[in-house]
């Protein structure tokens, strides 16, 4: 929620007080033991419960799946939706629970979208995909290609964190331009990740071109955080952006 205050000076101020603006959580490492997030149910109850205290009504879950570390399958996945959706109806939380999938872009995918196996998305056929951090994939365009003419919406999960892109802003206008819809990480408003990260996210809500805001949280490392990330500026700024979270 946002709220106007009165700074040193008089003037008012706007601040957000919770997420519960957003509402639905579409980009969070949550699921037990399948991936670099929960490896417990136990850590698993202990994200969900901070995730409701930030205000969220809805989590989207998307463990990893990449061929050379988390092969994981639409079935696994759903398999431990199950089970935490069991554990948190168990311990009485209020929270609506969903999956879907961080989709690597490595030739596993390609190959997959090549032979019409099923691809986990969330929303309306929006598919989460991530690069390397580094180096750009030399077919990039050709996955987007591939993604959207079998019919899958492409989202690209934290566009700020990649190196290659800084110094090329106009190379993200352009993915965008492409139909590419585009998910910063909320964490990188408060520098968590890198000076460059929060440049570039600042500099994609001052240009109005998000889609979604996305938590990836990963560990209550990531959650605590989330809190300084109430006072970022940009993130009321952000917050007046047509999101697509709460129509998920």
């Amino acid at each position: 929620m946002i709220k106007f205050i009165q700074n040193l000076f008089g003037k008012e101020e706007a601040q957000v007080d919770s997420l519960g603006t957003i509402g639905v959580d579409m980009h969070s490492h949550i699921l037990p033991g399948i991936d670099d997030g929960a490896a417990t149910v136990e850590q698993s109850l202990e994200l969900v419960r901070a995730m409701k205290e930030l205000g969220y009504r809805k989590l989207i879950m998307t463990p990893h799946i990449m061929s050379d570390f988390y092969r994981n399958t639409p079935e696994i996945i759903r398999g431990q939706l199950q089970v935490l959706q069991q554990a948190v109806q168990e311990e009485g939380l209020d929270m609506e629970l969903a999956c879907a999938a961080e989709h690597y872009l490595d030739e596993a995918l390609l190959q997959k979208l090549e032979d019409g196996e099923e691809l986990l998305t969330f929303g309306d056929n929006y598919l989460l995909f991530e690069t390397s951090f580094l180096n750009e994939p030399l077919n990039l365009r050709e996955a987007i290609f591939r993604m959207q003419s079998q019919g899958y919406k492409p989202v690209l999960a934290h566009p700020e964190r990649y190196t290659y892109f800084y110094g090329k802003f106009d190379d993200l206008v352009r993915l965008r331009e492409q139909g590419v819809l585009l998910q910063p990480n909320l964490n990188s408003l408060s520098g968590y990740y890198s000076p460059g990260a929060k440049m570039v996210v600042e500099k994609l809500i001052d240009a109005g071109l998000v889609d979604f805001l996305g938590s990836d949280a990963h560990s209550l490392k990531h959650t605590a955080n989330l809190q300084k990330v109430l006072c970022s500026k940009h993130l009321v700024k952000a917050l007046e952006l047509p999101l697509l979270n709460n129509q998920l």
